[in-house]
């Protein structure tokens, strides 16, 4: 598989993997999936979200063999309550955190030895009707930010904004329960701040880390819960992705 890391943030790194046709990757990222991976694999209908499926799956078993120190013939996936997987190690559940994302060419995965992640990234030469999402997805605020700016600047933004509320969510693990136009991203990331602190409205006690990791080519986010020191350190809970 071709992955590199590109952010690292703590304890938190990120992975980039090259998503882009290429049939001797495609054929070494089959021999990674096991039986219900590849039955997964054969419902996509279409060759491009089949194959980033395929890729994506093998750089994550990859990256959890190495983090785990295990063989890929000893992990398989769980799911909690919301759908989210976790790893297995021999049957139990294995001290590690990660989130995985896709769009067009370009695949994220957010690993961490411990706490809740999300990460999302979307390619910008993606077309869509943002008027509607705008309207459905985003809060008052981020409505009239976006009303302001037109053409790419506007594409930019609904990007950004969205993949950030995304990472977000994803992050929260709680599923539909989160309403994205119950909270807004932080105006100073609109303006160009990296980084802030934000609280959900479903995890009022919880302090999320959000990072804008966008570039020219895709949008991007990543969100990491911001442990005290002791549960950092000490947590032994179950590691949802």
């Amino acid at each position: 598989m071709s992955s590199r890391a590109i952010h690292r943030s703590g304890r938190v790194t990120v992975v980039y993997v090259d998503l882009g046709p290429c049939s001797s990757r495609e054929r070494e990222a089959l021999t990674w999936l096991d039986g219900p991976e590849l039955a997964r694999r054969r419902q996509f209908a279409r060759s491009g979200p089949r194959r980033e499926f395929t890729l994506c799956r093998a750089a994550l078993r990859a990256l959890l063999c190495r983090e785990l120190d295990c063989c890929n013939e000893e992990l398989s996936f769980g799911t909690s309550e919301h759908g989210k997987p976790f790893a297995l190690v021999g049957g139990l559940p294995a001290p590690v955190s990660f989130n995985v994302s896709h769009s067009g060419r370009h695949g994220l995965i957010a690993i961490a030895p411990r706490g809740r992640i999300g990460v999302d990234v979307e390619d910008r030469r993606a077309r869509r009707d943002m008027d509607d999402d705008i309207r459905l997805l985003f809060a008052p605020g981020e409505r009239a930010g976006l009303a302001s700016v037109e053409g790419s600047r506007k594409a930019d933004l609904f990007y950004s904004l969205w993949t950030m509320k995304e990472a977000l969510v994803k992050a929260a693990g709680v599923g539909l329960r989160i309403d994205t136009t119950s909270f807004e991203i932080p105006t100073a990331m609109s303006r160009g701040a990296t980084s802030c602190v934000v609280r959900l409205p479903v995890t009022p006690s919880v302090r999320w880390r959000l990072e804008n990791l966008g570039n020219r080519r895709y949008a991007a986010a990543l969100a990491v819960e911001d442990l005290p020191a002791a549960d950092a350190a000490d947590s032994d809970e179950p590691r949802f992705a």
